[in-house]
């Protein structure tokens, strides 16, 4: 089997796994296992921290954790993983002195599932002794740095096994939000609630349309499959990670210009109002945000088009918001740009990267029968140009955090 065609595990291998990692490293049996999806984000980037708009939606590729209360009367929190030999473990009651402002003491990985525990305590205001302590062991099929939010599925995974074995009662919404501010301050990345959204609000066949600011969500039918299409992802192998500098600089830039035009976030900005923009910033800040403003209005000019012509309709929408990324918000890398152009070129209907930028992944909206010629050319691009082969595989438009 070539790289081109891996495939992720089948989901319940990767519960098995999970299952198999608590007895090994916990020496008991779990009484349960949940799971959360990563997300693929049809159109809509770097739009969700400026309030804007966003369409993503949950894979059937999910993180899988598996979960026992402890018995022993200690009241802390372990966490294991497949991705990890170590085992952490922190405290109940040190959560809150530990994040954030001693988060490096924890490790990276850790920091996900320990800072869900921590967010979800403050969230619903519930007292550390209040609860009992618990082992957590994770394992996953979700590509990590491919831009398929790897980090939003542990979140995902983590807030629904707590949030039911403690008892506590918060709605999607909520728990999207305790996850978001796991990976902003637990974590130290400064990412908006797109992905958590996904994650928890996915529907089969469907996209979320979701309004950043007042986090209004709407199902949306896809139609992928009455319309004989596939989304494919084609991972670049390039690893990205949203707690690195491009990532901030990019939303510093958005910042500085809603200050020059006076506004709360980019999303108060209109088409009309980049050329007045234009005169009062520098051209790296001016295109960073017109990045922004041009691709919320591309999110809404493609639920449009979906509700009114279906999918095959949207491919020009994607191209345009690729090279607005590409251009613009200058995020993408050769290897993304030469998946686009070889998705294109072998029938593709549109295709775009996809999340953060610097790496991960690109998408295409592929009919069925040119799935194939899309792998083999995006297989053969990236030989010719030298790059190691990349990871291309199908996603399915799939359900959200649940207990399995």
């Amino acid at each position: 089997m070539t790289a081109a065609e891996t495939r992720a595990p089948e989901a319940h291998d990767t519960t098995a796994a999970a299952r198999a990692l608590f007895a090994e490293r916990f020496g008991a049996e779990p009484v349960g296992t949940w799971s959360s999806p990563g997300r693929v984000n049809l159109i809509g980037e770097h739009t969700d921290y400026n309030d804007g708009f966003v369409l993503p939606f949950a894979i059937q590729h999910r993180t899988h954790v598996a979960l026992a209360p402890r018995t022993d009367g200690v009241f802390r929190v372990r966490v294991a993983s497949t991705f990890d030999d170590a085992t952490a473990e922190l405290a109940l009651d040190v959560l809150d002195v530990v994040f954030p402002d001693q988060r490096d003491d924890v490790p990276e990985w850790a920091r996900y599932p320990l800072g869900v525990a921590w967010a979800l305590l403050a969230a619903s205001e519930t007292d550390p002794a209040d609860v009992t302590g618990v082992d957590l062991a994770f394992a996953s099929d979700v590509p990590v740095g491919a831009g398929l939010s790897s980090s939003a599925a542990i979140e995902g995974a983590t807030a629904v096994a707590l949030a039911e074995t403690w008892g506590i009662d918060l709605d999607r919404v909520a728990l999207a939000k305790v996850g978001r501010r796991a990976e902003n301050e637990a974590v130290g990345a400064p990412t908006g609630i797109m992905d958590q959204m996904a994650s928890l609000l996915g529907r089969p066949d469907a996209a979320i349309f979701l309004d950043c600011r007042s986090l209004d969500a709407q199902v949306i039918d896809l139609g992928f499959a009455e319309a004989g299409l596939e989304l494919v992802v084609i991972d670049t192998g390039v690893k990205h990670s949203h707690a690195t500098g491009g990532y901030g600089e990019r939303r510093a830039a958005c910042e500085r210009g809603a200050a020059a035009l006076g506004v709360p976030a980019l999303r108060d900005v209109s088409l009309e109002d980049l050329p007045r923009l234009q005169e009062l910033v520098d051209d790296v800040t001016f295109r960073r945000v017109r990045h922004v403003v041009t691709e919320n209005q591309r999110v809404l000019d493609t639920v449009r088009t979906l509700r009114e012509q279906g999918p095959t309709a949207i491919g020009d929408l994607l191209v345009a918001s690729h090279a607005s990324m590409r251009d613009d918000f200058e995020i993408s890398v050769p290897e993304l740009d030469t998946a686009v152009e070889a998705a294109l070129s072998a029938g593709a209907i549109g295709a775009r990267m996809t999340g953060g930028g610097f790496g991960g992944a690109a998408i295409a909206l592929v009919a069925h029968d040119k799935v194939d010629a899309v792998r083999d050319a995006a297989t053969a691009a990236f030989a010719a140009a030298g790059f190691a082969a990349p990871t291309i595989f199908t996603v399915t438009p799939s359900a959200g955090a649940a207990r399995d």
